[in-house]
C-alpha cells in the first residue's frame, strides 16, 4: 500500500514520510500509479463500482473531515480526480472504433 492513492501524502499527515521513502521505493511509472488510484478510487470498499466523487466523499464520510486520513484524502482529491481522467481517457482510446 506504500505506492497507494498518494500515500506520501497520508504519510505526511501522519509525520511518516521519510519512514515511507525510506523503506518502500516509489512507483516511477505514472500510467502504473494512475491506474492503481484508478482501481482503488473508483470501486468501494465492497468492491462495488462507483464514481472518484463518491469515493472520496464515502472515505471523507466514514473517517471524518478532521482525521488524518479525512485531511489527506481532502489534499489528494485534485490528483485523485485528474489520475481517474486520465485512465478513463487512455481506456477510452484504447476501444475499437
Amino acid at each position: 500500500m506504500a505506492n497507494h492513492s498518494f500515500a506520501l501524502l497520508e504519510a505526511e499527515e501522519r509525520r511518516l514520510r521519510d519512514v515511507l521513502e525510506a523503506e518502500f521505493p516509489l512507483l516511477e511509472d505514472p500510467l502504473l500509479v494512475d491506474a492503481l488510484v484508478y482501481c482503488d478510487m473508483t470501486t468501494t470498499p465492497d468492491g462495488e463500482p462507483t464514481t472518484a466523487q463518491d469515493r472520496v466523499a464515502e472515505i471523507v464520510s466514514r473517517y471524518g473531515a478532521d482525521s488524518v486520513v479525512g485531511r489527506f484524502i481532502r489534499r489528494a482529491e485534485p490528483e485523485i480526480f485528474a489520475a481517474v481522467e486520465r485512465v478513463e481517457a487512455a481506456l477510452a482510446m484504447a476501444q475499437p472504433r
